[in-house]
């Protein structure tokens, strides 16, 4: 089940002539993200200072499409396509309107902030992931 959420294109994400600066995109995209952990029940705060869990991007492949400009409302949607052992693969759709304006895929990696090693998903967060799969053949344990 596919998670969206809108985040306006403000001024200083954007270069002098008005469009979007793409790496200005990337802080976006971690604040969208951020956010679907939060609504999946999992808000950073209490994975970071109580459970002692980050989760890094290990893989980042972004196409653009088309420009983002000052004052667009952009529509993220997150898509679960695997999760294995202790990663879940991304992808996501930026649209501004009818215009797609990019598209990301996206490893993240449960990592021990104790250890700085990959950790196995705890079963609570797993779960959760496994619901908003888009694929019910998507389990990897290999990853």
């Amino acid at each position: 089940m596919a998670y969206t959420i809108s985040r306006r294109l403000n001024f200083g994400d954007c270069d002098p002539s008005g469009i979007a600066y793409f790496p200005s995109y990337l802080d976006i995209l971690v604040g969208v993200y951020e956010e679907f952990f939060r609504a999946i029940g999992f808000p950073w705060p209490e994975l970071i200072s109580e459970r002692k869990i980050g989760l890094p991007t290990i893989t980042l492949d972004l196409t653009f499409k088309s420009p983002g400009f000052h004052g667009d409302m952009m529509d993220f949607t997150i898509k679960v396509m695997r999760i294995g052992t202790s990663s879940v693969d991304l992808e996501h759709e930026v649209r501004a309107g009818d215009r797609l304006l990019w598209t990301a895929r996206q490893r993240l990696v449960a990592t021990s902030l104790e250890t700085h090693k990959a950790c196995p998903w705890p079963d609570d967060m797993h779960t959760a992931l496994t619901q908003h799969l888009e694929k019910n053949d998507a389990h990897d344990s290999a990853a």
